[in-house]
């Protein structure tokens, strides 16, 4: 059956890539993909093509901007980065599907895994069907990922979220295709919404000590946790105390938070 599936991937980001890759080892490969446009990055801003295009062009999948002409039984989206117009969505004869990392409806919106770690004793991953409204759609199913150890780092739960969706849509793709899935519509009383993240999130100046080691986890990627300019890493807490471990003072390589204590200035917690 999994082979039958012809879908349209909509995906920007490295959560698209870990979903991309769990559904490889299933059996499922898009016929087509669908990214965001290439980008200056790096200090020289080099002209850099998305990641998810790299992955497409390493198995000779086409990367496209226009979905005119694909035959797809459906369109599937992870973490592109932009709302899709209805008239696309509802474009295949099985409209258009999104793993969602987080428990719908609750976190929706573009940092979900950001709000997970932020605040959350736990999440999961959805697959609902896009509609007009973000992340408002029906679910078709449901699933809470338990971790190791929680809040972890960023790139561990994104890793464990991207697998635990893809293997969800891989389960319920085939029954979706055969009428088979009930849409259970969300909760409005029960949703919460992330927001794009900007700088001033990561600091932790006036923060707890625990929600100061949720920040160190959760923007590890971008913008990291910092205090003034000191960027704090890795950290702990010991004896109800944020205690760093690993810090990027302005300007140098990242050291351990006790050479840093031997220079000036100092930024002591």
């Amino acid at each position: 059956m999994n082979k039958e599936i012809r879908f349209v991937f909509f995906g920007s980001s490295s959560f698209s890539i870990e979903v991309l890759d769990t559904l490889e080892t299933l059996g499922l490969s898009p016929v087509a993909v669908v990214t965001m446009p290439d980008r200056p990055r790096g200090r020289k801003l080099i002209l850099t093509e998305n990641p998810v295009k790299t992955w497409a062009k390493e198995r000779n999948i086409k990367v496209i901007e226009e979905v005119n002409g694909i035959n797809a039984d459906v369109f599937i989206v992870a973490s592109y980065g932009k709302i899709l117009p209805e008239k696309l969505i509802n474009t295949p004869k099985f409209k258009t599907l999104n793993i969602h990392p987080s428990l719908l409806p609750k976190l929706r919106g573009p940092s979900p895994i950001q709000g997970a770690i932020l605040g959350e004793n736990e999440t999961g991953v959805s697959i609902m069907r896009l509609d007009s409204k973000m992340d408002h759609g029906p679910i078709l199913a449901q699933k809470k990922v338990e971790f190791n150890k929680w809040p972890d780092k960023y790139s561990v739960v994104e890793k464990t979220l991207a697998e635990a969706g893809a293997k969800l849509l891989a389960e319920t793709l085939p029954k979706w295709l055969k009428n088979e899935v009930p849409e259970v519509s969300q909760d409005e009383s029960l949703a919460t919404f992330t927001h794009m993240i900007k700088k001033e999130d990561a600091d932790i100046s006036n923060d707890s000590p625990e929600m100061a080691l949720r920040k160190v986890y959760a923007y590890e990627i971008w913008p990291r946790a910092r205090k003034g300019e000191l960027v704090i890493t890795k950290a702990h807490i010991e004896n109800e105390k944020f205690v760093p471990d690993r810090v990027i003072p302005s300007g140098k390589e990242e050291m351990d938070y006790k050479d840093y204590l031997n220079g000036n200035p100092k930024v002591i917690f």
